[in-house]
């Protein structure tokens, strides 16, 4: 089982929101992590990391201007890392139950608390062999969603052996999804491009 990276904190159906457990360390975009409901395995994409105070009106004060590096900040405030959270949002695409996935909605959300895995390259291998996601991904309303699809596929890339077979069957697809928008698919296209 790969390292906790941090907890869920808000879950819907489709997305959940987690804290990272150390600050400034959320996972890339387009990373696949998994968390649970029960014996149910969530599968989501990261879409969006943020660091900010916890408290939701006060805003954080710039406070380096004496100092040499960003460390030395930290050093100097050691009660920053206790005001501050790095936060992530993810977009569920899939869930699972032993042997069994499935690249759909899970019936459930994840549980608040849950603690949040970075899926390790043979899991992520494993979820991608079917495209079946892709669908989720390009419908969602997600902010710089064609940006998400593209972190995916890179990422994801990355846990194929044949990295370019697997870009180019994800491209084959896409342009089966998107046949009716030629600007959209070229634009993924080209920021999949190894």
């Amino acid at each position: 089982m790969s390292d906790k990276i941090g907890e869920v904190i808000e879950a819907s159906t489709g997305q959940f929101v987690a804290e990272c457990y150390e600050l400034h360390t959320p996972p890339p975009l387009g990373s696949l992590v998994k968390t649970s409901d029960g014996d149910i395995e969530i599968y989501g994409v990261v879409c969006n990391a943020a660091t900010e105070s916890i408290e939701p009106n006060r805003r954080p004060i710039a406070r380096g201007k004496e100092e040499a590096t960003e460390e030395n900040i930290y050093r100097q405030h050691p009660q920053l890392s206790k005001l501050l959270r790095t936060t992530f949002d993810t977009l569920v695409i899939g869930h699972g139950q032993g042997d069994e996935l499935h690249h759909y909605l899970p019936p459930h959300p994840s549980r608040v608390h849950s603690f949040v895995h970075l899926c390790e390259q043979d899991e992520v291998c494993r979820f991608t062999q079917s495209l079946d996601f892709l669908p989720i991904l390009l419908g969602t309303r997600a902010e710089s969603v064609d940006e998400i699809v593209s972190a995916c596929l890179r990422q994801a890339s990355c846990a194929h052996d044949d990295q370019r077979a697997f870009l180019v069957r994800a491209g084959k697809e896409l342009a089966i999804l998107l046949g009716g928008e030629l600007n959209r698919l070229n634009a993924i296209l080209r920021r999949i491009r190894l």
